[in-house]
């Protein structure tokens, strides 16, 4: 007998979970929907160390990587809440641009409609230009140049992660960056960055984590265990969520202290421990 179970947090993935006839021996498949960052990377990491970590408690767990959709929800809200903050930090008026991701892929596509739903009730917020950078760093810097160019009067920048860093690189280059605020992203590089320069910036966490914190709930209900609050959200219906949190001048400093001793390429992130997980069952 076989169950499954989609599970999304925050923003970025589902998880599919089958129980063999062996009660404690779970097969799970990890739907990743973009490959090749070291983003990625780190999430599927730190689900194979929670799956370690079940095994210490005897519960056998096998993680298999396969591509798949991303989250609706997820990653609108994951584009509204940088907008939220761009918006407030400018007072509501100004004149913004955004570099966005892959033109045409779905997780794109999700946090442009929520960055602009944001927008749409901040008349004096006007979005002068969007580009696509792909979510390259080196793209995202010849972006912010190109754009600096030919409009050297803009207050804001939206910039998806990935491309954050290089765009601040173009904006400091510039000479600009007591002038503009921009958005920026989890990598301890960038925040060491934003800190030494002390940049006007905020990112939303989209922590490596999350799968990590799927896998956990869901062994959990694979046991049988019952939710204490049904999973009901997403588009089909199914799913939990955690706040997604965000990072501004005000907390900056507590995340790169989780960050010291990383590599630069290494994300801020947070998960369900199996026992805070546990917490969320009757």
């Amino acid at each position: 007998m076989k169950k499954f179970f989609a599970f999304a947090l925050g923003t970025v993935a589902s998880i599919v979970l089958s129980a063999s006839a062996h009660a404690e021996t779970f097969k799970i498949g990890l739907s990743n929907g973009w490959v090749g960052s070291e983003w990625r990377t780190q999430m599927i990491d730190e689900a194979k160390a929670a799956a370690a970590e079940w095994k210490e408690k005897g519960v056998d767990v096998e993680v298999s990587v396969q591509s798949a959709n991303v989250d609706v929800p997820g990653q609108i809200a994951w584009g509204a809440a940088g907008a939220k903050w761009l918006a407030e930090t400018l007072g509501g008026k100004g004149k913004v641009v955004a570099i966005n991701g892959v033109a045409g892929h779905p997780a794109n596509e999700m946090r442009v409609a929520g960055y602009k739903s944001v927008f749409k009730d901040h008349a004096d917020i006007q979005v002068v230009n969007e580009v696509n950078a792909n979510w390259d760093q080196a793209q995202g810097q010849q972006a912010m140049q190109n754009i600096l160019a030919t409009y050297p009067d803009i207050n804001g920048v939206l910039v998806q992660d990935g491309m954050a860093a290089g765009a601040w690189k173009s904006i400091m280059d510039a000479g600009k960056a007591g002038q503009i605020a921009a958005t920026g992203e989890i990598r301890k590089d960038f925040i060491d960055l934003w800190i030494k320069e002390k940049l006007n910036s905020g990112a939303t966490v989209n922590p490596p984590g999350v799968m990590a914190s799927a896998l956990n709930v869901a062994v959990l209900m694979l046991q049988g265990k019952e939710l204490k609050e049904p999973a009901k959200a997403g588009q089909y219906g199914n799913a939990l969520y955690l706040p997604i949190p965000f990072i501004d001048s005000k907390n900056v400093a507590e995340a790169a202290k989780q960050l010291e001793g990383k590599p630069g390429y290494y994300s801020y992130t947070s998960s369900l421990s199996i026992e805070e997980a546990e917490a969320l069952f009757k």
